[in-house]
């Protein structure tokens, strides 16, 4: 009797053991790699300045899509109209909408360095999360919020908050416009021309 109270009880303690670990792994767990592979990334010396940009990016890209989900992002932006699309379609918006991001956002991070990421708090709702951080660029603290969903490869950001702006929602209402007047087909072209415009500049 007492061997096998002791073997139940080895039992117990093994599988709260295996639910506490799993409990820990949280949305700032699957966030803090990506956002040190990039900061890693724009760090390095030996891929800065504009010879190195082609480089830099395909690895910033790499990087950010381990954690970043596009796709969602980009159903979000778009509202009730992906509900409307296409499953080719709903591809290639996500396609443009993950370019636009790159030559946006991207193009402002490699401006910066030598910034520290201080994690200040996790918020976690069933599928969802939010991890919040100050990004101290220069001994200016800036908050950003990751606003993150559960998916099968772990926690995905699907939105950023920086200073209180969200990034889906300024997107929503810049396309709401263009939705309103040109139609979805007008919204692409538009993304299309931005994009093609980047490529214009970066030559």
């Amino acid at each position: 009797m007492l061997k096998n109270s002791f073997i139940v009880l080895l039992v117990l303690i093994v599988a709260l053991a295996s639910g506490l670990q799993a409990t820990e792994k949280g949305p700032t767990t699957d966030l803090r790699p990506v956002l040190q592979g990039l900061t890693d990334v724009l760090a390095d010396t030996s891929l800065k300045g504009d010879e190195h940009r082609t480089k830099r990016r395909e690895k910033i890209m790499s990087i950010i899509k381990h954690g970043f989900d596009f796709r969602e992002m980009s159903k979000r932006v778009l509202g009730k109209t992906w509900q409307d699309i296409s499953d080719k379609e709903r591809d290639n918006f996500t396609t443009l909408m993950t370019k636009l991001l790159e030559n946006v956002y991207i193009g402002k991070l490699e401006g910066y360095s030598d910034q520290t990421i201080e994690y200040v708090g996790e918020i976690v709702k069933e599928d969802r999360g939010q991890v919040s951080v100050l990004l101290d660029n220069a001994g200016v603290k800036i908050p950003i919020h990751y606003i993150m969903r559960i998916s099968d490869t772990g926690w995905m950001v699907y939105d950023i908050n920086i200073e209180g702006v969200s990034l889906v929602r300024n997107y929503q209402e810049q396309f709401k416009a263009i939705l309103r007047k040109d139609k979805y087909e007008g919204l692409v072209k538009v993304m299309e021309e931005k994009i093609s415009s980047f490529s214009t500049e970066l030559k």
